[in-house]
């Protein structure tokens, strides 16, 4: 499971975001279930920021963005990322040394097609 986020940040607030990260970083990775986070500034454009983090499952991930701390310091970070695409990714293929493994999907069949909410089912009149 990989956790993507995309940022836009104005050169005078680099300091007080890359505390913010460095902090969300700590916290993420301090979680079981986390193999690592990185993040990474452009170098095309000193405002573009990334933070991609990486979990063992999606389990992992949703858990370890439970625990108060992660809601209080990470959750508000993570909301001030590009909300022009995705963030969670499941992962399909990694490699180590040259030698790349297929991961299976552990997402639901209909799990691209139904919206939250719908996964409930068609609802029935109680009359």
């Amino acid at each position: 499971m990989l956790l993507v986020c995309r940022f836009v940040v104005p050169p005078a607030e680099t300091e007080a975001f890359l505390a913010r990260a460095r902090r969300a970083v700590e916290l993420l990775t301090a979680g079981p279930g986390c193999s690592g986070a990185d993040l990474g500034r452009a170098t095309e454009a000193d405002d573009r920021w990334v933070l991609s983090v990486r979990f063992d499952s999606i389990v992992a991930y949703r858990r370890a963005l439970s625990p108060f701390p992660v809601r209080e310091e990470v959750i508000p970070l993570l909301a001030e990322a590009l909300a022009d695409e995705p963030a969670a990714y499941e992962l399909v293929v990694s490699a180590v040394d040259g030698s790349s493994i297929e991961q299976r999907s552990v997402l639901a069949a209909d799990g691209r097609t139904v919206r939250l909410g719908e996964a409930a089912g068609p609802s029935t009149s109680t009359r």
